[in-house]
């Protein structure tokens, strides 16, 4: 595929949809659809990949973010013109143009290359890919000849009802040689129910001229699948995921029940970890080997080293390393790195803060904004306070320190190696290394107290 540029089909509104958002970037799997087409033609080996785009042109672009060059179909007339937006791009080009829809994320990497061997193999101006469909309604059909040859594709709006019996449809997805698909595009109307320049009429144009027409049928149809619907994205959705428990599992990974195990395509994870139900793990999160990850946790752009062990966590934009054990119920917020062999137990949120090697958060706290030592004990209800209602402070804290439960730690403030915080203390200074640390106020016994409220 050295020589083989690929269009994506990207412009359209989608208003089945019914959403203010282009199609193409509504997510399956934790990726915009368009992305997902993107990828796979790069992983096939496209050296050059141009994406048309029309409705929420700026958001699209912003999506794709210099993966693709992007070119603006201003009117959207149909799948034809949409290409011939393309061809002033394409004038030094020889050799064979794919043209993908964005939206169809199901595609894979060995159907593409099927498509373009086989478009090569058989010397044809123009190849398309099809499918059998269990039901084609909405699809355009594909019309053989006698011998098997494709004769037209007709789209469903415009097929006969003898033509509309047909289950073999157009996936919607080509391979032309170049010239030969600029110079019949040239030559499309727009003389259809929708008033549109349709792309398949190209294969008629060429036909016509006695050119040879090919066609690849997909061993699964389901890789052809479009998302014109909400009710398709759930659908995609589900056999997406699928395709990545499959590969996880095939790969060392135990899920515990893949049904309710939610796992993004760009997800990492490694060998001989469990992942227990109702799980999600999103976005670029590398997940190591020997891990026990779930019941009922989420992971967003997580790192997570070897041996981790977190049950009822939710953790996004950290770094988690190995041995680490938390929860349940623990909130790992952004910008936090929990450093090794750390134990965090039940109800602690941790945000924008360092953990160091082997400290303990056992339960109740609420530590943010925080430079923590390696060793450190902290108590039952400790809190550090970082925010005086217009600015956030740093509080620091030593190596092997002990701070006793229900302690307040005013930032800023910096806790030495080995100090102590006596329980039920609210420290607003300074605690020098070795020292103990009291802060609370005077105790005072009213007698009577009982008597005198009555």
């Amino acid at each position: 595929m050295t020589d083989l540029v690929t269009i994506i089909l990207a412009a359209g509104k989608g208003t089945r949809m019914k959403s203010a958002l282009p199609k193409v970037l509504h997510k399956v799997c934790g990726k915009e659809m368009v992305r997902c087409v993107l990828d796979t033609a790069t992983s096939a080996g496209s050296k050059r990949n141009i994406v048309v785009v029309g409705f929420g042109a700026d958001e699209v672009r912003k999506a794709l973010d210099g993966a693709a060059e992007v070119v603006v179909q201003k009117e959207q007339l149909g799948t034809g013109h949409a290409v011939l937006q393309v061809e002033p791009y394409l004038r030094e080009t020889k050799g064979t143009v794919m043209v993908l829809c964005g939206d169809t994320p199901l595609l894979t990497v060995g159907l593409l290359r099927k498509l373009y061997e086989e478009h090569e193999k058989a010397g044809a101006k123009a190849t398309v890919l099809t499918a059998i469909m269990p039901d084609a309604t909405g699809y355009g059909r594909v019309i053989r000849t006698a011998s098997g040859d494709v004769e037209k594709i007709v789209e469903h709006k415009d097929a006969t009802e003898d033509e509309r019996k047909v289950r073999e449809v157009n996936a919607g997805i080509y391979c032309f040689e170049k010239d030969a698909l600029f110079s019949a595009l040239s030559k499309v109307g727009c003389e259809n129910a929708q008033g549109e320049y349709y792309l398949p009429d190209v294969l008629s144009i060429l036909r016509g001229q006695g050119e040879k027409i090919w066609a690849v049928a997909a061993d699964d149809y389901e890789e052809t699948l479009g998302v014109n619907s909400r009710i398709h994205l759930a659908q995609a959705e589900k056999i997406l995921r699928r395709r990545k428990n499959i590969e996880l599992m095939e790969s060392g990974v135990t899920l515990m029940d893949p049904e309710s195990t939610f796992i993004d395509m760009d997800v990492s994870v490694g060998r001989d970890t469990v992942i227990y139900p109702f799980t999600w793990i999103e976005g670029k999160t590398s997940v190591g080997e020997r891990c026990n990850l779930g019941p009922s946790s989420r992971f967003t752009d997580v790192k997570i080293g070897n041996g981790v062990t977190a049950h009822f966590v939710y953790a996004h934009e950290c770094e988690i390393k190995e041995g680490v054990t938390m929860g349940p119920f623990v909130h790992i917020r952004p910008d936090s790195q929990v450093g090794k062999n750390v134990k965090i137990g039940n109800f602690v949120e941790v945000k924008n803060s360092n953990i160091g090697e082997g400290s303990k958060l056992p339960h109740l706290q609420y530590i943010g904004d925080c430079d923590m030592g390696a060793g450190v004990n902290m108590g039952c209800g400790t809190i550090t306070v970082n925010y005086d209602g217009k600015q956030k402070f740093r509080t620091k804290i030593g190596d092997n320190a002990f701070v006793g439960c229900n302690s307040n730690l005013v930032a800023p403030v910096s806790i030495g190696d080995g100090a102590y915080i006596a329980a039920g203390s609210t420290i607003t200074k300074d605690v020098p290394s070795e020292e103990l640390a009291v802060a609370r106020a005077h105790q005072k016994n009213i007698p009577n107290w009982p008597d005198k409220r009555k």
